[in-house]
């Protein structure tokens, strides 16, 4: 398989590979828990150090609570840094997570790309905000191969959604013809400054939360969509919610459920889906552990093999989410074509 971008192989991998996190909020530090867990886990296995080295976050605090959550985990005390652009200069770090507010991804993934010393890159889930952003990235990151890029849309890893993209794949029940994914859901979670609160700084409900489940969508339908059509409205959430001035949020079980038409209900059979690799279930039932697992086998590859999320995945999940919106906001159906090349 080529990775993103093609070109040159990358240079061997090291015995040691060295993270840093850019944004500690509650994804940053999740992400901070998982690499801890895996380190341990890597090192013995793989003969490979995983270490956290530094964090990068505009925010005091939210570099405080990551600095605990380090001692807390036994890990070194990595180094801070207020910006993204400190923590790139002091060489600390061959890989970045980014897992910042979703509107800085634009900035923070053009700037670690065309920095000169590679780093490679996970970023959190939406790529961009917008289609253009997600573009322009995917197009910058076409001339740095010696870079791998992947993209954190770890709901592909959850083990019951695995086992399940892994029966659809393997045809034993026949062409899928349609798919239909519900969540009920809590509230947005409040975040630094309520920057998740509006559609300018998030994307859109369709493009912050349901980038996930449009990824799964073409990963059961092995296909690509052609156009949207979607209704929406603020019935309940943030109805009571003002911020200076303004206002504007199902988990799975650990089982698949399997049938086929012919057999009726008594025919459908119940597969537990367990991942025994997983050392850390964290806040997405372990998937972003095996995230974790397989980025850092796609950076020990070398470059012989690509990130599983690509940065197209990242854009089509985000371009579906704009469709969305946009056939909400103008009563009709979007083509893909049409956000795509707006």
């Amino acid at each position: 398989m080529a990775r993103e971008g093609g070109g040159a192989a990358m240079a061997p991998a090291a015995a040691e590979v060295r993270y840093g996190i850019v944004g500690v909020g509650m994804m940053g530090r999740e992400h901070l828990h998982n690499l801890a867990h895996l380190a341990g886990e890597v090192e013995r296995e793989q003969s490979v150090r995983v270490c956290v080295t530094c964090l990068a976050d505009p925010h005091p605090e939210s570099l405080l609570l990551g600095l605990r959550l380090a001692a807390e985990l036994g890990l070194p005390p990595p180094q801070t840094f207020s910006g993204h652009r400190e923590l790139l200069d002091s060489g600390l770090c061959d890989a970045v997570v980014v897992s910042s507010p979703n509107m800085t991804h634009s900035e923070i993934l053009m700037d670690i790309i065309s920095y000169a010393k590679p780093h490679h890159v996970l970023v959190e889930k939406p790529l961009c905000t917008t289609v253009q952003d997600c573009k322009k990235v995917i197009e910058a990151a076409k001339q740095r191969p010696d870079i791998l890029m992947q993209v954190g849309l770890e709901y592909r890893y959850m083990p019951p959604v695995a086992k399940l993209i892994d029966i659809v794949k393997s045809g034993t029940l026949g062409q899928v013809k349609m798919v239909a994914i519900r969540e009920h859901r809590f509230p947005f979670l409040v975040k630094v400054n309520n920057w998740n609160r509006f559609n300018c700084n998030s994307g859109g409900t369709l493009v912050e939360k349901c980038c996930h489940f449009f990824d799964l969508i073409r990963l059961f339908a092995d296909a690509n969509p052609v156009r949207v059509m979607a209704s929406g409205a603020i019935d309940v959430n943030h109805k009571d919610e003002v911020y200076d001035g303004k206002g504007e949020a199902f988990v799975p079980e650990g089982i698949v459920m399997v049938g086929k038409r012919a057999g009726g209900r008594d025919g459908v059979v119940t597969v537990k889906a367990e991942d025994e690799r997983i050392k850390y279930q964290g806040l997405h039932h372990g998937s972003s552990y095996l995230e974790h697992l397989n980025f850092l086998s796609a950076i020990r590859a070398q470059g012989a093999c690509s990130p599983a999320i690509s940065l197209d995945d990242g854009l089509l999940s985000v371009a579906i989410g704009v469709a969305g919106q946009l056939s909400i906001e103008k009563g009709r159906f979007v083509t893909i074509e049409e956000v795509l090349s707006s």
